[in-house]
């Protein structure tokens, strides 16, 4: 009996002690401001569970492109995907709206879609097909049009081949302003670009800095089709098996890795803009933006598969 009580008594600090460890994987260079922001949330959630919980970050597609290991994390791997709409609406097609051309006009506007029963309600549906965005904060950028010539209006990109994001609304959105949109892994398009396999990409800042496609191409337009957020997404049945303790400290660091990532990436993108200059790279401004929002209108009547008046809702929750 004694010695039953002592091991009774050391079962929790067993079962304290035991060791999680997850991979995250991103498709970007490690000089991103994501990638900065996942080691910070990697470490600070190992200091936060003293250990229990270690992280490796895996940047530029080392374990795989974005599609395939966001299939893994929905199979059950161990692995923080990092994830846009585009991609989580292969699983929960509402999801793909957030991705919409010129839906939002500045980054704190966002933070309502987040706090609304609309986006709770795409939590609930992701979790039904095993997937569980840890937070979705992370401004990725606001993304623009790299070429040899500028891009003022859609007219300016009829039969040009556009290397975009291999997901459907960047597809049905190219193919409104007239481009042929062409969908290639990041970590190919600095090759393409190279070859002429593509003629442009539209990417942030950011990602065209960090593969340094400015010395593939020169003319820089400042289209702002998208703002871009993405998430860490989990899988929903081994984010559960977790303890409480450690499901907090996944969510709750991952939050503030997005607000940091958020402020990173704004103040970034106005010296990434002069060293752009610097480079060479003409930036054009004088862009029909009124048009560009008219051609991609039709877009959002493009997928049947969304909930019926699915736009509608979310332009209510903004404009409010």
């Amino acid at each position: 009996m004694a010695f039953g009580a002592a091991l009774l008594a050391l079962l929790p600090n067993a079962a304290s002690a035991q060791q999680y460890k997850l991979r995250l994987a991103h498709a970007l260079a490690p000089t991103e401001p994501i990638h900065i922001v996942a080691e910070e949330f990697a470490k600070a959630v190992g200091e936060r569970t003293k250990g229990r919980v270690q992280i490796q970050v895996f940047p530029s597609e080392q374990l795989g492109i974005n599609k395939d290991m966001l299939e893994q994390v929905r199979q059950g791997a161990p692995i923080i995907q990092l994830a846009d709409a585009g991609f989580m609406a292969d699983y929960v097609p509402d999801f793909g709206v957030l991705n919409g051309p010129y839906l939002i006009s500045n980054p704190a506007e966002f933070k309502k879609l987040l706090a609304s029963d609309l986006y709770r309600g795409l939590l609930e549906k992701s979790e039904k097909v095993g997937l569980r965005p840890i937070a979705f904060n992370f401004f990725f950028g606001v993304r623009n049009m790299l070429g040899n010539k500028p891009f003022r209006s859609p007219d300016d990109l009829k039969g040009v081949t556009m290397r975009i994001a291999p997901n459907p609304i960047w597809v049905e959105t190219f193919k409104a302003l007239g481009a042929r949109g062409v969908p290639l892994p990041w970590t190919e398009v600095y090759g393409a670009l190279a070859q002429n396999v593509v003629d442009a990409v539209e990417a942030p800042l950011g990602s065209l800095t960090a593969s340094k496609l400015q010395e593939q191409r020169k003319t820089l337009t400042l289209t702002g089709h998208f703002t871009q957020f993405v998430g860490l997404v989990i899988n929903d049945k081994l984010f559960k098996s977790y303890p409480k303790d450690i499901q907090d400290a996944l969510v709750e660091e991952a939050e503030k890795a997005g607000e940091r990532m958020t402020a990173l990436t704004i103040e970034n993108d106005k010296k990434l803009l002069e060293d752009l200059k610097q480079q060479g790279v003409t930036v054009v401004t004088d862009v029909d933006l009124p048009a560009y929002r008219a051609a991609t209108a039709p877009v959002y009547k493009a997928f049947p598969n969304w909930t019926p008046g699915l736009y509608e809702e979310i332009r209510k929750i903004l404009d409010n």
